[in-house]
């Protein structure tokens, strides 16, 4: 027996489900969820256990599987929404906040916030632009393509090979848009309100070509002509980055599922890194996102902090932090964040380096590390854990990360022997 929809929150116990062992093994292979095993006390059930991913997804045979986010859906829209366009966040007029209507779901909240962002870009008219065509005719028209009519024909005409620009509404920033609109109207999930509105949406782009499923997303860039397409696309391309994924098992054929997936670690982590990096030019100073490092003098063991603080110039290290989407444990103590903390401070001679948490019981807290004394105050290398609730509101989060961009920009280097 299968079961058609299967409801789980993230990270939460497992939850004893009637599948078929058929759908149950393509679920365990998909990687989608922390654990899909059989349920030993059960026949014909499988333990299912949501980890960071949250939304719905739809597998070839199997059930529906949504997953809640603990995040409120309205918070973690925000969290998208800075993370891809600080300067703008999607904001309705009330500040922070984009608009996921009345819906406390991921799919149906994304669903109503494309389509009200696409209408939005549209709502002046369906963008048009010059795309360069590439053709066999029978008559000139534009450019000769000389190298290609001896090639392809001696020489001879007809036909002729030409190129020309065609002023048209199939750019690349349309075909976005309807293909965010199609995708979202394959989701499971979908209010049908919702949905009518995407088939409309859909209609009015119906000159875009539409995309090739696999292929990668035109290249469009930003201009004052579509800078009121510029949050909808943003928007789009997560859609379209997030949806479908195909996830490849160890030995087998990628397994092709249809649904929307958000990474709670990856996006706590753009937020966070983002925000402080916004934050820090107040401070005229620069950060690398993903900075790539060496652990060892021969360069094998590579390592990658989530951020680096430096100097204006982008010359000098200041500071380096780390996002971890986790709940700070009863005792502080993340040993293994610390000691990846420790590494990066040693390797960049930093006096201080820094972990941000999603929650915790203190704002801060820190721990000085023994054998480190190097700085003319005599005290060793500091690590830092920050809480950054999730609950608060956009404003207080921003707030928050702000007061720690300021505790960044007060960070010196450790002297160099």
């Amino acid at each position: 027996m299968t079961v058609l929809d299967v409801t789980l929150r993230e990270y939460e116990p497992a939850v004893s489900v009637p599948l078929g062992a058929a759908a149950g093994r393509s679920l365990a292979a998909s990687g989608i969820l922390e654990s899909a095993t059989p349920d030993p006390g059960r026949d014909g059930h499988w333990l299912l256990r949501a980890g960071s991913r949250v939304g719905a997804v739809r597998t070839p045979g199997g059930p529906v599987v949504r997953i809640m986010p603990k995040t409120p859906v309205s918070r973690l829209f925000f969290l998208l929404g800075f993370s891809l366009d600080p300067a703008r966040a999607w904001r309705d007029s009330r500040e922070g906040t984009v608009d996921t209507g009345a819906y406390d779901d991921v799919v149906p909240a994304l669903a109503h916030a494309v389509e009200r962002q696409i209408d939005a870009a549209l709502r002046q008219g369906v963008l048009q632009g010059y795309r360069a065509v590439e053709e066999s005719a029978l008559v000139v028209r534009g450019r000769l393509r000389e190298a290609e009519q001896i090639r392809r024909h001696f020489g001879r005409t007809p036909p002729v090979e030409i190129a020309y620009d065609v002023y048209t509404a199939d750019t690349a920033e349309n075909r976005i848009l309807r293909a965010a609109a199609e995708r979202l109207l394959r989701l499971p999930g979908v209010p049908g309100p919702v949905r009518r509105r995407l088939a409309h949406q859909r209609v009015r782009l119906a000159d875009a070509l539409p995309l090739i499923r696999g292929q990668e997303l035109p290249r469009w860039q930003p201009s004052r002509l579509n800078s009121r397409y510029q949050p909808a696309l943003r928007l789009a391309e997560a859609v379209l980055r997030g949806t479908s994924p195909e996830h490849r098992p160890a030995g087998s054929d990628p397994l092709a599922v249809d649904g929307f997936l958000l990474d709670m670690n990856k996006l706590f982590e753009d937020f966070v890194t983002v925000a402080l990096r916004e934050a820090l030019r107040e401070h005229g100073l620069t950060a690398r996102l993903q900075d790539p490092h060496r652990l060892d003098t021969a360069g094998l063991v590579g390592m990658r902090p989530d951020l680096v603080v430096r100097t204006g110039d982008g010359r000098t290290p200041l500071a380096v932090v780390d996002a971890k989407y986790k709940v700070e444990k009863a005792d502080g103590l993340h040993n293994a964040d610390l000691y990846q903390a420790l590494a990066y401070a040693t390797v960049l001679g930093l006096r201080e380096a820094h972990l941000v948490y999603a929650a915790g019981r203190q704002p801060e807290r820190f721990h000085e590390v023994r054998g480190t004394t190097g700085g003319p105050d005599g005290r060793g290398v500091r690590l830092y854990q920050h809480s950054l609730d999730l609950s608060r509101e956009p404003g207080q989060l921003l707030s928050a990360l702000r007061n720690i961009a300021g505790r960044l920009a007060e960070t010196a280097p450790l002297p160099r022997s």
